[in-house]
């Protein structure tokens, strides 16, 4: 044996890896307490509320289970609204009555709750979503009560929940074939423009990338502008039909702005560009009027204009006009109208630099080809209503009106 002794361990404390020890999930448990919360204070939200905020429980874990109780009462099974075993408390939302009166105090509570637990947002987000997918599950009375209480939450501004959250799960093809999505969504909307505008509604759909699609809501059958003005005719929200007639219109517009200007752009038959014009007039019902705006400004948009050279941007707006002098005359038909073109030859040159002193030459040039007649010319000389430019314009064209009225004075 060695004389030397040997190191020993004694009076040594040795480290030993520590192992995190999951505790066993208990959402039974969680929702039973939550439950006795609400029994304990007879659905008194703000004293619920309050025992709530002092509760020891872990809402961090079971923050789904949470919600679960405020819309149900209690638990649900895994994957549907069907509830589970347990407590339950007659105070939750699916068990009051229809009516915002009603359901606005449990909007609040959810905002008061979310404002003292703020990453409970997520588990809100997560039971919406699964409600909303299995609307079917739900009785009719049921799924207006869940549709008043989102109306509500995003009109009370619900701490941090995203449109998406309510939109984008109603579009499931069964739920939206029964019928059933359509039915939620007017409910929603009904509720949602009691106290917002429709401004405050379409930004709420452009949040949730639905303002370009509310025809999704409809089942295949009903899916048409017509369908969507009846039915929303009916329910008393004019102002939405009113807002899609107009998306509507401006959509024609653009495909039919769209489909001259690849006309004019290949120097297409003037026959041609007539026929596609009268066409899309008879399919979209598009207004006289607007089709007069719309040629005047694919033509003058057409045209290659110069940076600096003054001359050569009027010899191309008038060689313009000259070349499509026919197809105005066509669109052209009543002194209305002629005046309506006038007044959009004003509002060009008076907005655009480079044009404003063309303004003179382009009306006698609109005179010469028999687009606009002396009249129309005269009249607007005398009573224009549009005040842009005015003072400028009718000073530079007053030569021209001279020698109209000499002319007319000689005849």
């Amino acid at each position: 044996m060695s004389s030397k002794e040997r190191p020993t361990l004694g009076g040594t404390r040795i480290k030993t890896r520590k192992r995190n020890i999951a505790a066993p999930l208990d959402p039974a448990a969680f929702a039973d307490a939550v439950v006795q919360i609400y029994l304990d204070n007879a659905g008194d939200l703000e004293l619920v509320a309050k025992s709530i905020e002092s509760a020891d429980l872990n809402f961090s874990r079971y923050g789904d289970t949470f919600f679960e109780v405020v819309f149900t009462g209690g638990r649900t099974q895994p994957g549907t609204t069907k509830p589970d075993e347990g407590e339950r408390h007659p105070y939750s939302i699916i068990d009051c009555e229809p009516t915002r009166e009603i359901i606005l105090p449990s909007v609040i509570y959810t905002q008061k709750i979310l404002r003292r637990k703020p990453f409970l947002i997520k588990n809100l987000e997560n039971v919406m979503r699964r409600f909303l997918q299995s609307l079917e599950l739900f009785e009719e009375n049921e799924r207006k009560k869940l549709a008043i209480f989102t109306a509500l939450a995003f009109s009370q501004k619900l701490s941090g929940l995203p449109p998406e959250t309510v939109f984008q799960p109603l579009l499931k093809d069964n739920l939206v074939a029964k019928g059933i999505v359509l039915s939620f969504i007017t409910d929603f909307f009904k509720e949602y423009l009691v106290d917002n505008s429709l401004d405050d509604l379409i930004s709420i759909l452009k949040r949730g990338k639905m303002e370009e699609n509310l025809m999704e809501f409809f089942p295949s059958a009903k899916r048409s502008a017509e369908g969507f003005s009846e039915h929303f005719s009916k329910e008393g929200l004019i102002p939405l039909v009113e807002y899609n007639e107009k998306k509507i219109f401006e959509v024609k517009l653009k495909e039919m702005k769209s489909a001259l200007t690849t006309q004019i752009a290949e120097e297409a038959d003037m026959s041609e560009v007539i026929d596609t014009v009268k066409q899309r007039v008879k399919d979209a019902k598009l207004p006289d009027i607007e089709i007069v705006r719309i040629l005047w400004d694919v033509l003058m948009d057409a045209v290659q204009w110069s940076g600096k050279n003054q001359q050569q941007n009027a010899n191309s707006a008038l060689r313009q006009v000259k070349t499509w002098a026919q197809l105005l005359n066509t669109f052209c038909t009543s002194g209305k109208l002629e005046l309506e073109l006038l007044y959009k030859v004003q509002m060009q040159c008076y907005e655009d630099a480079k044009l404003m002193k063309l303004f003179p030459e382009i009306v006698r040039s609109l005179y010469d080809q028999d687009v606009l007649a002396e009249d129309t010319i005269l009249h607007w000389f005398r009573k224009g209503t549009n005040p842009k430019g005015r003072q400028t314009f009718v000073k530079a064209l007053e030569p021209f009106v001279n020698w109209l009225e000499e002319a007319e004075e000689e005849e």
